[in-house]
């Protein structure tokens, strides 16, 4: 079996470190992972971290020619019925 040299291993920051690299504060960051919306993210024991790749295919996933444009219906978060019924929805 042949091992995974460092070259081969996603280079993988902190919440902290990912939102400097976006330009967003950490909350919005974690609000972004709540919600479903934010960049792909894993577990390691009890942090979280983030691909420095996933980052740049989630800038590239939010990129749009116009305002009008909507966001992809993929990365928008679901609304539960109960929510929608209660007018709890954005």
């Amino acid at each position: 079996m042949q091992e995974k040299t460092d070259s081969t291993w996603p280079r993988f920051v902190r919440t902290a470190e990912a939102a400097r690299l976006l330009d967003l504060s950490p909350r919005t960051l974690e609000k972004h992972r709540c919600d479903g919306t934010g960049p792909v993210y894993h577990k390691l024991g009890g942090r979280v971290v983030y691909a420095v790749t996933d980052l740049h295919a989630w800038i590239d996933a939010s990129a749009r020619r116009s305002t009008s444009q909507a966001a992809s219906s993929a990365r928008m978060p679901q609304v539960s019925t109960a929510a929608s019924a209660l007018g709890m929805t954005r």
